[in-house]
């Protein structure tokens, strides 16, 4: 019923050959993999951020068959291909840049027969959610374009992307609540796209991270298993207006309040029939290669409670 996978980025040393053998010897069906460009070469700036700029496809130097012939001899599947910039760039030559190359991965993913690209919208921080609505609809009509002419969805993460200084006040993505994709989907109502539905990040907004799946049961085009624990002594001292990992951290998948049985509850009522990926942000599991590795092999473990491995 659900493809169990995990999101490569957290593999940043290996290649796609030993990313997907390491799925297949851990009973994973599926990955998420990483399509950020390779040297940046004419990009205006290298994201440094923490899980940016990790390459497991370079989609300007695209082997089809090889490819083909890695996911055929160790039978996982790519479940998506991922990038994850800010579209909506304040400066125009940075946010083109990423446009295009959020286009360049649309066409690889339909030549490669990947059922979805996984992104965000994009912001620019300092202006209010109107006048980013505005932007929306300004460039992103022309990316659904080419997404509808390759018949690949696109699945946009609920990520607020406010963690860092740099990204105050608004953060860099604009879809971070219903009322904001019912806003999108409104200006964009193209069924292709949609969300890559991330239950972590409404629990440290004081949201409901369950019934959105039932309301956009129709919009969910990939799914991120990530946990958060909220400190609400921490909450108490800094309050919701400081920077959000003030008061809340993320954790592997059980380790944190998300409510998971309800959670896949939710996907079976509605009948989601697709990826469900492992997204690893726990820095207490970043201590060395073998670290990361327990990290999705824990998150595993516990998650096979509600799938069949």
């Amino acid at each position: 019923m659900l493809n169990l996978g995990f999101v490569s980025a957290i593999l940043a040393d290996y290649d796609l050959n030993s990313v997907l053998k390491f799925a297949s010897e851990n009973k994973f069906t599926c990955v998420e993999v990483m399509c950020w460009p390779t040297s940046n070469a004419g990009t205006p700036d290298r994201d440094t951020r923490r899980y940016a700029g990790v390459t497991h496809i370079d989609v300007d130097n695209l082997n089809v068959s090889q490819i083909h012939d890695l996911t055929r001899q160790y039978g996982v599947s790519i479940s998506a291909l991922g990038y994850y910039p800010n579209p909506l760039d304040p400066d125009p030559e940075k946010a083109e840049f990423y446009r295009e190359h959020l286009k360049k991965i649309i066409r690889a993913a339909a030549r490669l027969g990947v059922p979805a690209i996984t992104t965000f919208i994009g912001r620019n921080p300092t202006l209010s959610m109107a006048d980013n609505l505005k932007l929306f609809a300004e460039h992103w009509p022309g990316i659904v374009k080419v997404a509808e002419e390759c018949n690949v969805k696109i699945g946009i993460e609920n990520c607020p992307m406010w963690f860092t200084d740099d990204e105050w006040p608004g953060g860099k993505n604009l879809a971070t609540t219903p009322a904001v994709w019912d806003r999108m989907f409104e200006i964009i109502p193209s069924p292709i796209l949609g969300l890559n539905y991330d239950p972590s990040h409404m629990i440290w907004q004081m949201m409901d991270e369950v019934r959105p799946i039932y309301d956009y049961r129709d919009r969910l085009h990939h799914i991120h298993l990530k946990d958060v624990k909220l400190y609400r002594d921490k909450l108490d001292r800094v309050g919701i207006m400081a920077n959000p990992l003030a008061y809340h951290s993320p954790k592997l998948p059980g380790l944190g309040d998300v409510r998971w049985r309800n959670f896949f509850a939710a996907l079976t009522d509605v009948h989601y029939r697709g990826p469900v990926c492992i997204e690893v942000e726990d820095k207490a599991y970043e201590g060395s290669p073998a670290d990361v590795k327990t990290a999705i092999l824990t998150a595993r473990n516990y998650l096979s409670q509600f799938l069949v491995l």
